[in-house]
């Protein structure tokens, strides 16, 4: 894509007159996108600056037009159907309830032989302590800063706060139900239980 930090610093500098060159080991590195390189490669031509792939001998001619057209065509098409079968593999994914990546919550793990959420034994039993301490009508506040004095942290190493235990308490995750898309699989794996179920 065009959101690269690198790539829109290429063309901020096009307009410098600091090259006169940019050269890509092929077309699609350049974008797979034919809008955004027909847009950029219009900026960088009127900033005195060409595109040049290594690997694609592309004349300047008539013919070299066409040729191009057909090669970032090839590199949309690759794209969407790339995208495709992605999205098709974590639907499938999501039927076996396997994990699809993104972030694990906190007393799970990842299986790597069933590629599925399995309990952790170091965090897990935070999870049921947040969720025992709740039913029994601690306040989230209090919960917080008595891990914060225990020196408990989360999966990334920050303190607990409102906001994080607000998600654990609400994540139906830990009432066993799996959910990715339109895919909804309950009876798996269960943690704690929802906050309604304590009220």
């Amino acid at each position: 894509t065009d959101n690269r930090p690198d790539f829109q610093r290429m063309i901020k500098d096009s307009y410098k007159n600091a090259f006169d060159t940019v050269l890509v080991w092929k077309l699609d590195r350049f974008s797979r996108d034919r809008y955004d390189s027909a847009y950029y490669k219009q900026i960088l031509k009127k900033n005195g600056v060409k595109v040049i792939s290594i690997k694609e001998n592309i004349s300047d001619g008539p013919e070299g037009i066409i040729l191009e057209s057909i090669l970032e065509g090839f590199a949309e098409y690759y794209s969407a159907e790339l995208s495709q079968k992605i999205q098709r593999g974590h639907h499938d994914n999501a039927l076996k309830a396997k994990n699809n990546g993104g972030y694990t919550p906190l007393g799970y793990v990842v299986d790597p032989a069933e590629h599925a959420l399995a309990i952790d034994p170091i965090t897990a039993p935070l999870v049921r302590e947040i969720y025992d301490r709740y039913d029994k009508g601690d306040r989230i506040t209090d919960i917080c800063e008595s891990f914060r004095q225990r020196g408990i942290k989360t999966k990334r190493g920050t303190e607990f706060t409102m906001g994080t235990l607000n998600r654990v308490l609400t994540n139906r995750r830990y009432i066993g139900e799996y959910k990715y898309d339109d895919v909804v699989i309950p009876g798996l794996i269960r943690l704690g239980y929802a906050p309604e179920d304590a009220r």
